[in-house]
Formats: structure tokens, sequence, C-alpha cells
């Protein structure tokens, strides 16, 4: 069976997993770490894409996303590309370094929202990379020590070169309990922490004011704070009660172990993994299930009506397989006349396995077309193709075209 078009629409909150090739590491070492955070950071930051969770472990990574105007492809293709690129040359290696494309659940928020922050961030103690919960708190390769505000938050950029792709700054230290950069939480006082010591178990949502951005003379406040700030909104109205509490919440967390219900969509995992769960529903809420989606049955008709509203708006507003070509030419300094021609330099033959690849792979043109309009075979498209695909993986400024 095909595999199905991904779901993507502004807003939607997203488990992403992705798997080193043959389940080979995707980080090595610190190094390798640092860069793919480094990246990361200014990815988000300039898609406007919040990440909530993030876990990496050596063979894979766990993000958990709300994307902004760009959308999730977008963003992926951006990390997974440039990341595989920096590591090939780093490690002196060639080919493909993630295994087939990345996976994502579209997840309704209000029910696993905290739960899928939890079970994210665990993720290191299950897999045995630390030995118990004081040690994850300051563990720096998940963001739980960052909400704790235990290690330096590698997704805040202190500075932010435009011209660079990774900027070469350090995120500065998170800050402290007592820190103004978290506007929105009322000044701490000790009847507060009295009244939050019994409590145990995460409130509903609080009724949140705007975000306003931080007091006078604070630095600007970057997404990832306010990123931060929004899951502790969800514990305290106080910046040290809400982390206690959180803390409180992931602890209670390790006792549940790996949950299967969290870890793909459907109704049978939303239902905590078992189809029994089910019986109790009506015929036509049972029918109401997606694998990329992990909700009740509601949640999965909005979230595909979205995702569909969003798709049609996409193709009818992609380029023509003759605009790209225009693109792509002028940029390259070859004329269209030896595009179709029978001229095989490296320049001509580049330009067209970029246009063939972008025109299938992107803008989902049939091979037919692009033989037709390149005058080629269809198989000589599909190598083009795939010389393409090496070009781009390569260079991934090279998908601008197609944008």
């Amino acid at each position: 069976m095909p595999r199905q078009p991904r779901l993507d629409a502004p807003g939607l909150l997203q488990h992403v997993m992705a798997r080193g090739i043959e389940r080979r590491k995707l980080f090595r070492d610190d190094k390798d770490r640092e860069s793919f955070l480094e990246r990361f950071a200014i990815i988000l930051e300039e898609t406007q894409t919040q990440c909530y969770a993030w876990a990496l472990i050596p063979n894979h990574f766990h993000l958990l996303l709300r994307t902004g105007p760009i959308p999730l492809s977008k963003v992926m293709r951006r990390l997974m590309t440039g990341y595989a690129v920096t590591f090939n040359k780093r490690h002196k290696r060639a080919g493909h370094l993630f295994q087939n494309r990345y996976k994502s659940v579209v997840c309704e928020e209000d029910a696993y929202l905290l739960e899928l922050i939890r079970y994210i961030h665990l993720n290191p103690l299950r897999a045995g990379l630390v030995k118990d919960l004081q040690e994850l708190d300051k563990y720096p390769w998940t963001g739980h020590s960052a909400i704790l505000g235990r290690s330096k938050n590698p997704l805040i950029l202190e500075v932010s070169d435009p011209k660079s792709e990774v900027s070469s700054q350090k995120a500065p230290s998170a800050p402290s309990a007592e820190s103004g950069l978290f506007f929105q939480f009322r000044p701490e006082t000790e009847k507060d922490n009295k009244n939050q010591r019994n409590q145990r178990n995460p409130p509903a949502p609080l009724n949140r004011v705007p975000f306003q951005g931080v007091q006078p003379g604070c630095q600007k406040t970057s997404l990832a704070e306010k990123t931060i700030e929004d899951i502790l909104l969800h514990f305290g109205e106080t910046k040290r009660a809400a982390i206690k509490r959180y803390r409180e919440f992931v602890e209670k967390g390790i006792k549940q172990g790996i949950r299967e219900d969290l870890q793909g969509g459907g109704l049978v995992r939303s239902a905590g993994g078992d189809a029994a769960g089910l019986l109790g529903r009506k015929a036509e809420e049972r029918e109401k299930g997606d694998a990329r989606i992990l909700g009740s049955g509601d949640f999965v008709m909005q979230a595909l009506d979205r995702a569909n509203e969003v798709f049609e708006r996409c193709i009818n507003a992609q380029i023509s397989l003759d605009e790209l070509a225009k693109r792509v030419t002028k940029d390259k300094g070859v004329d269209l006349k030896e595009l179709i021609s029978s001229k095989r330099t490296e320049k001509i033959s580049n330009t067209r396995a970029i246009i063939s690849y972008l025109a299938g792979m992107e803008l989902k043109n049939s091979g037919k077309d692009i033989a037709e309009y390149l005058h080629l075979s269809e198989k000589s498209v599909s190598r083009c193709i795939e010389r393409g695909k090496k070009l781009i993986d390569n260079d991934e400024k090279l998908l601008h075209y197609a944008q």
C-alpha cells in the first residue's frame, strides 16, 4: 500500500521522529549534537516554529513541534538535509544518513501536549543514557533540563548571523527561577509556594493574558523562551512553583515506561493501544481514525479538513514547470534552447537534473510531462531525478527554485 501524504497546516501540533539509516548513529559525539541543535535553533526562529520538547538519542531523535507559516516539510528538509551534509563532511562519509523520510503524527493538543512533553523528555532515561531523574535534570541533550533552568537552552540564540546557515554563537545561560524574562508569571510569594506544596497533578491550562514581551531593560525574548514559558504556565502562575510541579509531573511518568498509545496515530492508539477501548463508541465514531493523527474522532476530521484546505491552496499556488525551468536556467546561465538540445555538458546536465528533481519530487509533475518538456525519454528523466537529488542533498538552497 502506498504511503499516505503527510498532514500539515499552520498551528498543528506534530510529534516528529527520524532514525539513522540501518539504525546507525546520527550523533557520534557532542560536537554532532551541538551542530544539530545550532542549526535547529536558527531554523525554528526563522520559520517561527515552536518546539515544545526534544530528545537526541544516538540513532534517532524526537521533536514536538507547532508549525507557523512555513510547512513542516520545509522545516524538516532544511534541518535534515543541512545536518546530513555537515555530518558527512565531518566524518568523511557519503550516502544517506537518515532511514527513509521522517515520521510525523498530528496530535490533539488538549489531550496530548503535556503527555508528549513528558514522554519525549524521558527518552534518555528509558534508553539508559542517564541512570535516574536527578541525572536527567542536568542532561543537556533533551529539553527537560532547559525547562528546569538547570542547563543552557541550545534553542535560544544570543546572536544570529543571517548570512550564516549555522550561528557560531552559543546559547546564553538559562534564566533562573527569579529571572524577569518570563513576563507573564506573577511575582513569587511565600503564600504561593505554600499553596502549591501539596498539589501533585498539573492543572488545566490557565487563562493567559496575551504575551507582551519582557520587562524594560531585558533582552528581546526569543520564540524558544516564550515556548518554555507556555509550557510552565500549564503548571502554575509563578515560575518557581510551575517548575516544581512540572518536575513532579515528569517524575510520575517514569513508572509508565514505554507508552504504545503515544507512539503513533489512529483511534486505537488514542484508546490506549487497545482496540477494545473503541467498542463503546458509535460506529461512525470508530471509523474516524487515521494513522497520521493522534486524537479523538472529531479531532481527526478537523485535522484532515485543515490539512486538505492547505494542500489545495498549495497546489493552486505552485509554479508551473515552465516557470521552474526559467528560474533555474537564468540562475545557472543556461539558455532554454540549450536545455532541450542534445548537448551533454556538465553545466547543462546538472541544470536538467535540478529541474527534473524539483519538478517531479517537489511540484509533483509526472515523469511523462517532464520528459516531454525537456525532450527526453522517461528513463532519462528518472536518471536526471537521481542526479538532481544528489546535487540538492549537497546544497539545500537549490530547493528555493520551487518555492
